[in-house]
């Protein structure tokens, strides 16, 4: 007759239940990392998109000075693909020699969000024209 020991029953039980417990934190680790990847992704895009759309907004600032030198252009579109869109112009002059040179500045800003959100993107771009 063979005496099995009573102590060393369901060990096989406790082991396998410890693996899966494991094996769900794991799992659960890698949905976490996935979904922070995909969100830092998108987000990425949407600030290239926003500073497009400032880009875009700094060229038609310059192309209503371009066409029409006597003021600083007004009625900015006022959003683009999503993006609520800012053009500021400010207009200086100096004189150089014998010649007035008039000095545009530049400031376009596209945002989408609202600030202190997880999705909130803002980018601003800049530049000076002279004539």
């Amino acid at each position: 007759m063979k005496m099995t020991s009573r102590h060393q029953h369901g060990f096989a039980a406790i082991a396998a239940i410890f693996l899966v417990v494991i094996l769900a934190a794991l799992g659960g680790f890698m949905v976490t990392f996935s979904n922070a990847q995909q969100l830092t992704s998108a987000q990425d895009l949407q600030g290239s998109r926003a500073y497009w759309a400032a880009r875009a907004g700094l060229g038609w600032g310059v192309a209503q000075v371009t066409a029409s030198p006597a003021n600083c252009p007004t009625g900015a579109p006022a959003s683009m693909e999503g993006f609520v869109l800012t053009v500021t112009c400010s207009r200086s002059t100096y004189v150089d020699g014998v010649d007035t040179i008039v000095v545009y500045r530049f400031e376009s800003k596209a945002s989408a969000g609202s600030a202190g959100s997880g999705t909130y993107v803002e980018r601003s771009v800049s530049a000076a024209v002279e004539m």
